[in-house]
């Protein structure tokens, strides 16, 4: 993916995400985008009680890789980060 494809890509997945936030959100959760790679790889990090969802694998697939996909069909998968440890 080229540089000015890759920052369109960006905008309408931080677009997407922000239609599915107002839902994590009711439930005390929330997500971000962490990269998007010339490869067609989306990283996202869930934040709050998402991260100890039961259905986050579920939402995973079925909510936020699926949207993804719709604004930007040439997406090969949505995977979710995993929290870092500060210590």
């Amino acid at each position: 993916m080229e540089t000015r494809e890759l920052l369109h890509t960006t905008e309408r997945i931080e677009e997407a995400l922000a239609t599915l936030r107002p839902f994590l959100n009711a439930d005390g959760g929330d997500i971000s985008l962490e990269e998007v790679t010339e490869d067609g790889v989306v990283k996202v990090r869930l934040h709050g009680a998402c991260t100890s969802c039961a259905m986050s694998s579920m939402t995973m697939k079925a909510g936020v890789e699926e949207t993804i996909k719709r604004v930007a069909p040439h997406i090969r998968e949505v995977v979710a980060v995993s929290k870092e440890v500060v210590v």
